[in-house]
């Protein structure tokens, strides 16, 4: 069935839909397709309604007592939660947590790649967690690594803020950047190249 129908407060969650004929169920309460209450009535005359309209009978709240239905265009309702689900999709993997990891005495070519790498993962929508790996006795000069991820933050601070700050477990040392506000913005404005996935960075690692 078609029409228009208002789609404010329903959404189709991960679970079997009863929708028009399936829904047997003697009694059902009803909103309509202004979302309007219209109380408890005999399924068959909620259906009665719907079809007068062009719409559908649709299950929203099947373990209420009576389940409650919507008066709804159901093939239009799939296609708006296919968008949302679509966009939350989109934003959560913007928000993956990616890793880089550098060692304390980095060469400043290995150091220049590294934070390519960082912005390119951060331009993207990316949280990036930079690590410094000490090794042995490495540990024992952790203020290296304290300025060199202070250089990263300071290098990274057009496009990201410091979330976590620099700190130590074990023999590791490290601190969480955040894409800034306009960076996230950005990223989920660049359409997904025909819904591929992203491709790993070389040397990059989820976290």
């Amino acid at each position: 069935m078609r029409g228009a129908g208002s789609f404010k407060g329903v959404s189709l969650i991960a679970r079997p839909i009863r929708i028009n004929e399936q829904i047997r169920i003697r009694q059902v309460r009803i909103i309509d397709d202004e979302g309007a209450q219209l109380g408890v009535m005999p399924t068959e005359q909620a259906l009665d309604l719907a079809r007068g309209k062009g719409l559908d009978l649709v299950e929203v709240s099947p373990t209420a007592v009576p389940p409650v239905c919507r008066i709804v265009d159901y093939g239009r309702l799939k296609y708006e939660q296919s968008k949302k689900d679509k966009e939350a999709r989109k934003k959560q993997a913007h928000n993956e947590l990616r890793e880089v990891k550098l060692r304390p005495k980095i060469d400043q070519h290995d150091y220049e790649t590294k934070a390519r790498m960082a912005q390119r993962l951060l331009s993207d929508g990316d949280k990036v967690k930079v690590t410094i790996m000490f090794r042995g006795r490495e540990i024992t000069y952790a203020n290296f690594g304290r300025r060199l991820l202070d250089r990263m933050a300071q290098d990274m601070a057009s496009v990201a803020n410091v979330e976590r700050e620099p700190r130590l477990e074990g023999k590791n040392m490290f601190m969480i950047l955040a894409p800034r506000a306009e960076v996230r913005a950005s990223a989920r404005q660049q359409p997904a190249a025909a819904g591929a996935p992203k491709e790993p960075d070389q040397g990059a690692t989820s976290a």
